[in-house]
This record gives structure tokens, sequence and C-alpha cells, in this order.
């Protein structure tokens, strides 16, 4: 999908207007339409301000990741000493025994997080 296609789908599919978005880039409604129709592209700042509008990462309006987590999101405080980014590259890191291990755990705390919603 090209770039201004996918960026009014995601306007659509979180039920905003042209002129919603253009007001908070600040700039008109033509402006947004033709980021839509891809006569234009919007520059960098304005790519991070439409991420942040929509609370994506820049990676996923560019259709380089279907991960539709913010940078707030990665940011996130698990505890005192871990982010949700800290916890991705700890993940990331490990070989391939631990990486199953941890896929383990992960399937049992769904399961058990599953039964504690239901009672």
């Amino acid at each position: 999908m090209e770039f201004g296609e996918f960026l009014g789908k995601l306007r659509k599919e979180r039920g905003y207007l042209q002129k919603e978005i253009a007001a908070y880039l600040n700039v008109t409604v033509a402006t947004v339409s033709n980021y839509e129709k891809g006569v234009h592209t919007p520059d960098l700042n304005t790519l991070i301000k439409l991420a942040d509008f929509y609370d994506v990462s820049t990676d996923f309006l560019l259709q380089r990741t279907g991960y539709r987590a913010s940078i707030s999101t990665l940011n996130k405080r698990l505890s005192a000493d871990y982010t949700v980014s800290d916890l991705m590259n700890a993940t990331l890191e490990l070989d391939r025994h631990n990486t199953a291990a941890l896929l383990d755990y992960y399937e049992l705390l769904t399961l058990r997080n599953s039964v504690n919603r239901a009672t």
C-alpha cells in the first residue's frame, strides 16, 4: 500500500477528519489531502508529529513494521529497572534454547492470567 493511502486508511480507521489532522499539524486541509493522495510526502518533523498524533511509531507509519506501539509505549516502565524496550532488547539477545524457554514461560503466564481474569 502506498504511504498516502496508508495515512488515509489510518485516519479513517481512527475516526478523524482531514481538518482535524490539518489543525494538529498546523497545515491546510489541502496539504493533508495531498499527503493522502500521494501528491506530497510529509517532511521528517511532520512524520514525527503524525506518529505522535496516532500514537504509533514512524516505522509503523512508513509500513516498515506492523507493530503499532509508540515510543511512549516502548519507554513505559515495567519496573524501576526495566522498560518495555529493555525487555524486548533482552529477548532478542537470547540464544535459541533460552528463547524457547521464554516462550514456554510466556504461554504459562498467559494461561495463568486468563484464569485469574475468569475468577
